[in-house]
C-alpha cells in the first residue's frame, strides 16, 4: 500500500436517469484490479450493488489519473473516486429531498434506496429525477469531506505477487492478487520489507486488509475487523519463528464457520506476530522441529490461540491465491534440486581431480604414483552421470522460463496457448526429478569421497541431507506425478501431451535429424505417444491404473525431455569448443549408456499394468 506521489488526480461520477453509474478516469487499467476497485468504492459511497457501476478508465479526454496503471494506481486513486461519489451522492440526495418534501439530512442512500426511514424511493426512481441529461460531478485526491478525512499516506492496499532481488533491494511487482483501499498499517514503518530466502517473512511495512464488499449485495462482510480470530495449530511451518526481521506476518488457510466442506470452503488469512499498536497476537512457536537437515531454516509448529487475522480476498478463494505461490514453488525447487546436485558434483569433482587410489585399468602396473580417481572409470560413470542430469535440467529450467515470459507477453493467443501447455506438463516433471537426483545423484557423488564423504569436513553430506526435504514439500513427488498423468494428461485425453511432443520434435536440432543419435530420440517419442494412449485407454477400466503408474509415466516423459535437451545442447558443441571431450560428450554419452535405457524398463511397466487392466 502506499500513496503514489501527491498529484491531484481527478475522477468523474456520473447517475444516468435509468440507475446506472459512469465512473470515469484517464489512468491505464494494465491488471492491478484498477476497475474492480473504481466500481466496489463508488458502490459502496453510493449504497447500490456493484452491478450498476461502470468504470470506465484509459480515455485521454476524462481526468487526469496516474501515469501508467503500475502499482501505485489503484491505491492513489481511491480517495478521488470516492469524492467523487460522494459529491455525486450528495446532488441526488437534494432532488429526492425536493421530491419527498423532507429536510436533506434526514436522506440517505443504502441498500440500493434513497430516502428517509418512513418514505423512500428505490434507486432506479431515485435516479429518474435527475432528468434526460446524466447527473455529472467531479471528484479529486485529498479531499476531506463529511466525516472520512483521508490521510494521503495509506490510500491503499494491494496483495501482490513480487520479485525481489536480494542483491539489489529491488522489489518488482509481478502480479496483483487482490486491492483494497483503506487499510490498517502493521507497522508503522517506510517500506522497507526484510527477504529472508525467498520469502518476504517479516515485512517491517505491511497492510491489513479491513473490510471485504459482497458485490451483490454491497454490504461489507466483515465491518468488525476483530470478527476473524484464528484458532488451531500449524506444522512445518518454515521461518514460523525467529528474530531476522521486526515481523512476521503469517498467512493461514482457514476455514469460515459457515463455510462449504472441501478446498472451495478454505479461505486466506493474514496474521502479523504484532499489531499496529504494538502488541502480540495470539500466535506461539510450540517447538522447533530437529530436522534431518535444512538446519538453517526455522521449521516451526505454530499455535493459534484466537488470534486475530484478517481476511486476504474473497470468502472461499484462499487455494486460488496460495497456488499462485505455490505453482511457482514447484519451479523454484525444481532449481533447488538442479542447483544442489551441481554443488555435489562440483565437490566430487575436485575430490576426483585431487585424490589418488590405484592404477587406473589401462594404465599399466609400474611402481610409479598411483592414479587420480577422477580416471578409474566407475567415478567417470559418477561424475559424467551427474552432470548430464545438472546440464538437461538447466536446459530445461531455461527454456521454461522462456515459456513463462512468452505466457506474460506474447501478444498471440496460439504462442501464449503453447507456452501454457510447456509450463503446466514440464513443472511437475522438473520439480520430481530433478529434487530426486539432487538426492539420489548428491548421495553417488558422496561415494567419490568414500569415508571422507561420511565426515562433516567436506561438506559433501549436508547436501545430501538438505537436498532430501526437496522431494516432499511443495507437493511430494508422488503428487506431481498424479498431478501430470491424472489431472493434466488423462483430463484431455493425451491431446496436451501430444502437442508438447510434437513440439519437442519440431524443435529437434537439425544436425540431430541427420545423426545416428536422432533414430533412439524418435523412436522414444514414439513410445512415449503410444503409452500415452495406451494408459487413455485402459484408465476407464481400472481407476486405480494412472494412480499406479503415474510416477513410471513421469520418469519417462523427463527422460524424453532430457534426451531432447541433450541434443540441444550437442549440436552447438563445435570443433574448436574447449574442453568439448570431457566437458559435453563425456556427459552426453553417459545419458545415453547410464541414463536412458530406464525407458524401456519404465515403458515396459506401463504397458503390462495397462494389459493387466
Amino acid at each position: 500500500g502506499n500513496h503514489g506521489g501527491r498529484q491531484r488526480y481527478g475522477v468523474t461520477c456520473r447517475i444516468h436517469p435509468n440507475g446506472m453509474v459512469e465512473a470515469r478516469n484517464g489512468a491505464q487499467d494494465i491488471g492491478t484490479g484498477l476497475k474492480t476497485v473504481i466500481q466496489m468504492l463508488t458502490a459502496e459511497e453510493l449504497g447500490v450493488p456493484v452491478a450498476r457501476v461502470v468504470a470506465v478508465t484509459g480515455h485521454t479526454s476524462d481526468p487526469l489519473g496516474p501515469g501508467s496503471g503500475g502499482s501505485t494506481t489503484t491505491p492513489s486513486i481511491a480517495p478521488a473516486v470516492r469524492h467523487a461519489a460522494f459529491l455525486a451522492k450528495n446532488k441526488l440526495i437534494e432532488l429526492v429531498a425536493a421530491h419527498l418534501g423532507v429536510p436533506v439530512a434526514d436522506v440517505t442512500c443504502a441498500d440500493d434506496k434513497v430516502g428517509t426511514k418512513t418514505a423512500r424511493l428505490s434507486w432506479t426512481d431515485a435516479c429518474k429525477l435527475v432528468g434526460p441529461v446524466p447527473l455529472e460531478v467531479h471528484g479529486e485526491r485529498y479531499p476531506n469531506y463529511g466525516d472520512k478525512p483521508f490521510h494521503p499516506g495509506v490510500c491503499g492496499v494491494q496483495f501482490a505477487e513480487v520479485r525481489v532481488d536480494t542483491w539489489t533491494g529491488e522489489v518488482q511487482v509481478t502480479r496483483m492478487l487482490g486491492v483494497q483501499d483503506c487499510g490498517l498499517v502493521i507497522a508503522k514503518k517506510l517500506a522497507e520489507s526484510q527477504v529472508l530466502g525467498a520469502m518476504i517473512q517479516g515485512g517491517s511495512y505491511a497492510i491489513h486488509e479491513q473490510r471485504i464488499m459482497d458485490q451483490r449485495s454491497c454490504r461489507m462482510l466483515n465491518g468488525d475487523f476483530l470478527r476473524y480470530k484464528i484458532t488451531g495449530t500449524k506444522i512445518f511451518i518454515s521461518a514460523g519463528e525467529h528474530d531476522l526481521t521486526d515481523n512476521i506476518v503469517h498467512l493461514v488457510l482457514a476455514r469460515l464457520p459457515d463455510a462449504p466442506p472441501g478446498p472451495k470452503g478454505l479461505s486466506l488469512f493474514l496474521v502479523p506476530k504484532f499489531y499496529p499498536d504494538g502488541s502480540r497476537s495470539r500466535v506461539h512457536c510450540d517447538r522447533i522441529e530437529e530436522k534431518m537437515g535444512l538446519h538453517g531454516s526455522p521449521t516451526c509448529v505454530m499455535r493459534f490461540d484466537e488470534a486475530v487475522s484478517s481476511i486476504v480476498g474473497e470468502p472461499g478463494k484462499g487455494l486460488n491465491a496460495m497456488f499462485v505461490m505455490m505453482n511457482a514453488a514447484r519451479l523454484h525447487v525444481a532449481l533447488q534440486g538442479i542447483g544442489l546436485l551441481d554443488a555435489a558434483w562440483q565437490k566430487a569433482d575436485a575430490y576426483a581431480q585431487e585424490r589418488r587410489q590405484m592404477r587406473a585399468p589401462g594404465k599399466g602396473k609400474s611402481a610409479g604414483e598411483a592414479d587420480l580417481i577422477g580416471e578409474h572409470p566407475a567415478m567417470r560413470r559418477i561424475l559424467d552421470t551427474q552432470r548430464a542430469w545438472v546440464d538437461a535440467g538447466r536446459v530445461l529450467a531455461y527454456r521454461t522460463a522462456i515459456e513463462l515470459d512468452l505466457i506474460k507477453h506474447s501478444p498471440d493467443a496460439d504462442t501464449q496457448a503453447a507456452a501454457q501447455r510447456w509450463c503446466a506438463l514440464v513443472t511437475p516433471v522438473m520439480k520430481s526429478v530433478f529434487t530426486h537426483q539432487a538426492f539420489h545423484g548428491g548421495s553417488y557423488c558422496l561415494q567419490v569421497f568414500g569415508g571422507h564423504g561420511y565426515v562433516r569436513e567436506w561438506g559433501i553430506e549436508q547436501i545430501v541431507r538438505d537436498a532430501r526435504v526437496a522431494m516432499i514439500y511443495e507437493g511430494t513427488n508422488e503428487i506431481q506425478a498424479i498431478d501430470l498423468l491424472v489431472r493434466k494428461v488423462l483430463a484431455d485425453g493425451g491431446v496436451g501431451m501430444n502437442a508438447l511432443l510434437d513440439t519437442i520434435t519440431a524443435d529437434l536440432p537439425a544436425g540431430a535429424k541427420a545423426s545416428k543419435a536422432h533414430t533412439p530420440a524418435q523412436a522414444r517419442l514414439q513410445t512415449l505417444r503410444a503409452i500415452t494412449q495406451q494408459i487413455v485407454q485402459a484408465a476407464p477400466k481400472d481407476a486405480a491404473l494412472a494412480y499406479r503408474v503415474a510416477d513410471d509415466y513421469l520418469r519417462a516423459v523427463a527422460l524424453v525431455l532430457m534426451d531432447w535437451a541433450w541434443l540441444r545442447i550437442e549440436a552447438g558443441v563445435q570443433a574448436d569448443t574447449p574442453n568439448a571431450d570431457t566437458r559435453w560428450r563425456a556427459p552426453g554419452q553417459a545419458l545415453r549408456s547410464w541414463v536412458l535405457p530406464e525407458f524401456q524398463m519404465r515403458s515396459f511397466i506401463i504397458v503390462q499394468q495397462c494389459v493387466a487392466a
